[in-house]
């Protein structure tokens, strides 16, 4: 047994891969191209042609065939062997035999796996690296794979105190609780989050049972009930507050490009630079 299969065996890692393999039977050309529209703009360029990018945790695999269709080298990794399958199912389905786009098994927390890489001119690891169960060593290994004048695009829980320290506990339930209490845990956590928003959109005398489809699809081609289930039981789990990140990679002879902060409970999105120069202000920063 894996360590990785140990932990999920026990209770400490949620099976994440198991959750994107369910994802790639609804994947389609529309949810792709919202993968690709994402990138560009918090990324703000039109193509990725000849550049490097590595794609951190690559789960389902959407991202990485997101930069490859704009023109990237790629290479993706992860430390979960079904999201390696489902990445490999994607190149499969859209670059078959294609050269430039490279799917590896690996661990972000392995420091002499991440120095056979090298240098890249685009790191992405999107909701993935408070899920290592060492957080802050991570963000720490990722800092040197990004060339000079790179980017590195993360996306990392949002701090909210007591709130954070209960959904940490929910999170741990899930894990080691049998399949019906799992199922139930997913149901019940999201007839709250629609009924919470339906009184959010009530009390703004908005009709509070919206037509259409969830924002999450929309913006990153994500599917809204396999973002729950990610949610309500992705474990392990850590969180920081933006100023945290800002000083940890400013540390490091970064610059902060791009923010999206979420007031909620969800991720808080940043891009930024590795220069040498005088740190520049904030180019950007939007709330979600």
């Amino acid at each position: 047994m894996s360590t990785q299969q140990k932990e999920i065996a026990e209770g400490n890692r949620f099976e994440f891969g198991k959750n994107w393999s369910r994802f790639l039977t609804c994947l389609n050309e529309e949810r792709v191209a919202a993968a690709e529209a994402s990138l560009k703009q918090m990324l703000e360029v039109e193509e990725l042609a000849g550049g490097r990018f590595l794609d951190i945790g690559c789960g389902s695999g959407l991202f990485s065939l997101a930069a490859r269709r704009l023109g990237a080298v790629v290479h993706s990794f992860d430390y979960d062997p079904q999201s390696v399958a489902c990445t490999a199912e994607l190149k499969r389905r859209y670059f078959p035999g294609d050269v430039l786009w490279t799917i590896e098994e690996g661990s972000v927390l392995d420091q002499s796996y991440l120095t056979s890489l090298g240098r890249f001119a685009v790191v992405y690891s999107w909701g993935v690296l408070h899920h290592t169960g060492q957080m802050w060593k991570a963000l720490d290994h990722v800092a040197p794979l990004v060339d000079e004048d790179g980017k590195l695009f993360i996306a990392i829980y949002n701090d909210r105190g007591g709130a954070s320290r209960r959904w940490a506990a929910v999170k741990r339930l899930y894990n080691r609780s049998p399949r019906p209490v799992r199922a139930l845990l997913v149901v019940t956590i999201g007839a709250g989050f629609r009924m919470r928003e339906g009184l959010s959109r009530l009390a703004r005398l908005q009709n509070p049972l919206p037509l259409g489809r969830p924002k999450e699809v929309r913006v990153r081609g994500m599917s809204a009930w396999h973002d729950l289930v990610d949610w309500v039981g992705g474990y392990p789990f850590e969180v920081a507050k933006p100023e945290q990140i800002f000083e940890f990679y400013r540390e490091r002879g970064f610059v902060l490009q791009q923010l999206k902060t979420d007031r909620g409970h969800g991720c808080n999105e940043y891009v930024l630079q590795k220069t040498d120069r005088v740190p520049r202000s904030t180019r950007r920063a939007k709330s979600l």
